[in-house]
């Protein structure tokens, strides 16, 4: 459902930023593949590329069969983007937000739809409420609705429970082994590792643009030599940097 080979992303400045380094993975159906990585490591670069919403320089990439360059529009109706930024609009209530993203994405009976969803995600009880008078909690799950209203079967996460208290991250990380379940390919970035070691069938280190390491949980902790995620994170970043 996706597929990357060697995407790579530079930013002019002086001197220029090499953001992605010929970047590669594939993403199945059913899957969750976690992508980690320091701040600044081109995490960001990488999904808003995949999102469409940054060019690549060089390399391809494929969402759902569609070409990124080539169909940008399939590639954006085949997959529901949350970023760390998303915003609301401050003046619409939850369920007015909604209903308008499902017009918009042309989806068949859209208040049906959003009803169905703010009661799987918990929003029922403050539908009525302004998007602007929500706590960060409410208005993430709100944001994560509007990603999947449309029922894309591919998922770009860029730090989901960044901010939340643990009971909504729970509620978020529920969803996503839920979304998983339902056979949706998910691309999941996250600075938690137990998110991680929870979440993800396969995990990308990426540092400095460049990959540095992927498999299951149990190859990078053997290849590394270390107990758990986290320790294997940090060997692999160091090593490196060496």
């Amino acid at each position: 459902m996706i597929e990357v080979t060697a995407l790579s992303k530079t930013f002019s400045g002086a001197p220029p930023v090499q953001a992605v380094d010929e970047v590669s993975f594939t993403v199945g159906p059913g899957t969750i593949y976690g992508l980690l990585g320091p701040n600044g490591a081109g995490k960001t670069t990488t999904l808003r590329m995949l999102a469409t919403l940054l060019r690549p320089d060089s390399g391809e990439a494929s969402i759902a069969g569609h070409d990124l360059r080539e169909d940008s529009q399939a590639v954006r109706q085949s997959l529901g983007y949350l970023s760390a930024n998303t915003g609301l609009y401050g003046r619409l209530i939850p369920r007015e937000f909604l209903l308008y993203f499902a017009r918009l994405q042309g989806v068949d009976r859209p208040a049906q739809r959003c009803d169905e969803l703010m009661e799987r995600l918990g929003i029922t009880k403050y539908a009525e409420q302004r998007c602007d008078a929500l706590s960060t909690g409410m208005a993430q799950k709100v944001s994560i609705a509007r990603a999947i209203v449309h029922r894309p079967p591919v998922l770009i996460l860029d730090e989901p429970t960044s901010g939340l208290d643990v009971l909504v991250s729970q509620t978020v990380l529920e969803f996503v082994e839920q979304a998983r379940a339902e056979g949706t390919c998910i691309l999941y970035s996250t600075h938690v590792m137990s998110e991680a070691e929870r979440l993800c069938d396969r995990i990308g280190i990426l540092h400095e643009g460049r990959l540095l390491a992927e498999g299951t949980l149990e190859e990078l902790k053997r290849r590394s030599g270390q107990p758990d995620l986290e320790a294997a994170f940090v060997s692999f970043v160091r090593s490196s940097a060496s």
